[in-house]
């Protein structure tokens, strides 16, 4: 029995992770993100993935991509500088960044 509940637990949690990183890839698709990157390839911007490799390890990471995407700012990347996107709700930015981090 012990066994079984534990099984549910796991299970409830892994999906619960799954769904977060379909709804944060929903998130980034309302607010134009793949305008600019994509998953795994540069584009205008860097690859998802390749931010996330980037910042592995930084326990700084979080703050400085919230603040960047809310900000915008230049020179991280290349030439091309990131928007300020200050109309998204703070809520949502560090749900996006918790998602980008996340990637492998």
């Amino acid at each position: 029995m012990k066994t079984l509940l534990a099984c549910a637990v796991v299970s409830v949690v892994v999906l619960a992770g799954a769904g977060n990183a379909l709804a944060s890839e929903a998130m980034a698709k309302k607010y134009g993100c793949f305008a600019c990157h994509s998953m795994d390839k540069k584009s205008v911007g860097p690859a998802f993935k390749d931010v996330a490799a980037k910042y592995r390890g930084d326990a700084g990471a979080e703050a400085k991509l919230v603040a960047r995407i809310k900000n915008g700012g230049g020179g991280v990347w290349g030439p091309n500088p990131m928007p300020s996107n200050s109309a998204v709700p703070d809520a949502d930015v560090r749900a996006l960044v918790k998602w980008v981090l996340s990637l492998r």
